[in-house]
C-alpha cells in the first residue's frame, strides 16, 4: 500500500459524504452539490471540504448554509462510518476550480470563433 495515510482517510472521507448528500441529507438549502477535493491533516483531526455548485451566486450562499448546518450530522455519521480515533473537525470551502475552468474554456472557444473568419478568407 502506497500513498499517505491522510490522503486515503480524504478519499474515504470524500466518498462518504458524497454518499450522504445523495442518501440521508435532505437539505432543501443545499442543491447540487459536488465534492470535488478533500484535504485532511496529517494527524487526521481537521479535514476541508471543497465543494462547487452550478448557478450563480445566491446558489452558493444557500448551498454553504446547508451544508454548514448538517456539519454535526455529517460529522457523526463519518465517525461512525469510518473507523479513526479521532473523527475530524470539518470545514466547507467553495471550489472555484468548475468555474474557472468554465470560463477558460468560453475564452478558448471565442479565441477560435475569431480565428475561423481568418481562415474563410484565406480559402476563398
Amino acid at each position: 500500500m502506497e500513498g499517505k495515510r491522510s490522503d486515503k482517510v480524504a478519499d474515504l472521507i470524500q466518498k462518504e459524504i458524497s454518499q450522504m448528500l445523495v442518501r440521508s441529507i435532505k437539505d432543501p438549502r443545499i442543491g447540487f452539490v459536488t465534492i470535488t477535493k478533500v484535504t485532511v491533516s496529517e494527524d487526521c483531526r481537521f479535514a476541508k471540504i471543497y465543494f462547487s455548485v452550478p448557478g450563480p451566486m445566491e446558489e452558493r450562499e444557500r448551498s454553504m448554509e446547508g451544508l454548514n448546518s448538517a456539519r454535526g450530522y455529517v460529522r457523526k455519521e463519518l465517525g461512525r462510518r469510518i473507523r479513526l480515533r479521532y473523527t475530524p473537525e470539518i470545514v466547507f470551502q467553495f471550489d472555484p476550480s468548475i468555474e474557472y475552468a468554465i470560463h477558460m474554456e468560453k475564452l478558448i472557444h471565442s479565441i477560435h470563433q475569431e480565428k475561423e473568419p481568418d481562415r474563410d478568407e484565406e480559402g476563398n
